[in-house]
């Protein structure tokens, strides 16, 4: 399974290059208004095929990688999947509460995080400790929000609010709340000094 480290590292080449191919298509229609009046415009059939390029390339880039995005396989199956276990978050006054800390996980099992927030909107924000986003979800009040998530990586997680909720939101940070133990590899930018 893909890294969401490795996966954003690709499309950010990919979507630079992209980007860079519509952003040509700009200059070039610059370039012919701005030309004296003497030469024709683009002929449409030239017009027509570049957009039909950018559109395959770009749809295309999403059905490509739509199954390695790690969160997107549990999405689309989540109706047919069952937690190995589930743990209870509750928000509430710029707080985060766990119902055990650290969560620990096997590597490999799926794991549902079940928020709820008691006064505000917040997010739920897994990260690694080069700050690193793993997931992360909206967490609305009143209502059951939760991730299921499956780890195949060695690491010590924190969990931050990634919704604005405030000047206080910024200071919502749990420290080393999830430790994942069990796989063959460890994440690098998880890892505590010592191993786990």
């Amino acid at each position: 399974m893909a890294d969401s480290i490795d996966v954003l590292s690709t499309l950010k080449l990919v979507y630079t290059i992209y980007a860079l191919i519509v952003i040509s298509l700009i200059g070039w229609f610059a370039l012919r208004i701005m030309q004296d009046g003497k030469k024709e415009g683009a002929k449409p059939v030239v017009f027509y095929a570049y957009i039909g390029v950018l559109v395959a390339i770009g749809t295309g880039l999403h059905f490509l990688t739509y199954n390695v995005v790690p969160w997107v396989p549990i999405d689309l199956d989540r109706a047919n999947l069952k937690a190995d276990k589930t743990f209870h978050i509750t928000y509430k006054d710029h707080k985060i509460e766990l119902d055990e800390k650290p969560m620990k996980v096997e590597c490999g099992k799926k794991v549902v995080f079940e928020v709820v927030s008691e006064d505000l909107t917040y997010g739920f924000g897994l990260f690694r400790k080069n700050h690193t986003m793993v997931t992360q979800m909206q967490v609305v009040p009143g209502k059951v929000n939760d991730l299921m998530w499956e780890f195949h990586k060695n690491g010590t997680y924190y969990i931050r609010s990634t919704e604005y909720s405030g000047p206080k939101g910024a200071q919502m940070i749990v420290k080393d709340a999830v430790v994942v133990s069990g796989c063959s590899e460890n994440d690098k930018y998880a890892m505590n000094e010592g191993g786990n």
